[in-house]
């Protein structure tokens, strides 16, 4: 497959393309900094801007386009830069008519109970609140749509980055919170990579969101 994952130099963004390229797919790595993206024989760094006006153009003729893309979480513009962001995305994926859109939004959106999203609860950390906010209203905004062939995978509330352990083994859930026993779930990156990788290949989850844990 010829696969591009925007945000490649990100802690997920790298995850993907790592695990695409070791399968054997022509990978474009769209970041901002083209030195930061790994060499490797079938990945191709693109320096990007999601707001230019051609950005359309670069997403024409791809399998699937993974989207690991955010507005930063330090940045004090977050929200608005992730919002901005993510609309034209959405857009550029439309008229380009991308097969399968897989986006890598947040945990905030998912349910810890009825009615209740882990972003609308006291314990959320308020310095990203913007961001996941936006991420949330990206979900909203895509699950109205049927112009764009979407996905959104939400990592597991827990998601702390580790980047070795590849076990290819993982859970999937829906739009609830995932726990492993009374705590939170967690997952290594390189088994979330594998988890989105393998939705990508399969188009497994077209219009909805999923998450994922560790098995």
């Amino acid at each position: 497959m010829k696969i591009a994952v925007i945000g490649a130099t990100g802690t997920v963004g790298r995850g993907v393309v790592r695990e695409a390229a070791s399968r054997g797919h022509q990978v474009v790595a769209f970041a901002r900094n083209v030195d930061k993206v790994e060499q490797l024989d079938n990945v191709q760094a693109v320096a990007f801007d999601v707001n230019a006006a051609d950005f359309a153009e670069q997403l024409k003729g791809f399998d699937a386009v993974v989207s690991a893309f955010n507005g930063g979480w330090t940045n004090p513009n977050a929200g608005a830069d992730f919002e901005k962001g993510a609309n034209a995305i959405t857009e550029a994926a439309k008229a380009a008519a991308v097969p399968y859109l897989l986006v890598v939004g947040g945990a905030g959106s998912l349910y810890i109970e009825p009615n209740v999203q882990l972003i609308d609860t006291p314990e959320f950390p308020k310095e990203i609140y913007d961001g996941a906010n936006a991420a949330r209203n990206w979900l909203k905004d895509l699950q109205n749509r049927r112009d764009v062939n979407w996905s959104f995978i939400s990592p597991p509330a827990m998601f702390e980055g580790d980047i070795e352990t590849r076990s290819g083994k993982y859970r999937v859930g829906k739009d609830e919170v995932l726990f492993t026993g009374d705590e939170l779930a967690n997952i290594s990156l390189p088994d979330l990579a594998c988890a989105i990788i393998d939705d990508v290949e399969t188009k497994g989850h077209l219009f909805e969101r999923f998450t994922v844990a560790e098995a």
